[in-house]
């Protein structure tokens, strides 16, 4: 059981992490230019320097939701962690890791929210770009997607041990 606890752990430490580094790159989508390799996140266009990400008005509350819905991520993802730690060490058997289950599920919809509006309004617009591609940070996201879906599951599970 403590091996088990461990590695969900270092799971999930692992899932804010990456969680961090995809909202905070601008590597979301990547095009090529004569200027060379453009890349876009949520916040910054990159190409030899970076600039304000330039978006159209109609795109302006998509892209806000986008970066709201990553950043509430990320706090649901570090609250569910120290939930975690508090709840071991507190709570009796039975009882334990409900609310780090429920706080994940919330960071899981959180993701899927705003990964999916990226995906709807921003997939293949690259400023400048006359081909463009998935980053690593929008690839990520999709995986942190997936290890919090897992490790809420687990936690739910873990609560009867």
């Amino acid at each position: 059981m403590l091996v088990l606890l461990a590695g969900i752990f270092v799971v999930h430490i692992a899932t804010v992490i990456m969680l961090f580094v995809s909202t905070i790159a601008n590597v979301w989508m990547v095009g090529t230019s004569y200027l060379g390799t453009v890349s876009t996140g949520l916040w910054r266009l990159c190409n030899n320097t970076c600039e304000q990400l330039p978006v159209s008005t109609s795109d302006a509350a998509s892209l806000k939701a986008v970066q709201a819905f990553m950043i509430l991520s990320i706090i649901f993802s570090v609250i569910a962690l120290v939930m975690f730690i508090v709840q071991l060490f507190t709570l009796e058997k039975g009882k334990r890791f409900y609310i780090t289950g429920a706080i994940m599920l919330v960071c899981w919809l959180c993701i899927l929210i705003g990964v999916s509006i990226y995906t709807a309004r921003f997939t293949g617009k690259v400023p400048l770009s006359t081909r463009s591609h998935h980053g690593y940070c929008f690839i990520l996201a999709w995986i942190c997607f997936c290890f919090s879906f897992i490790i809420s599951i687990l936690y739910l599970v873990l609560r009867k041990k």
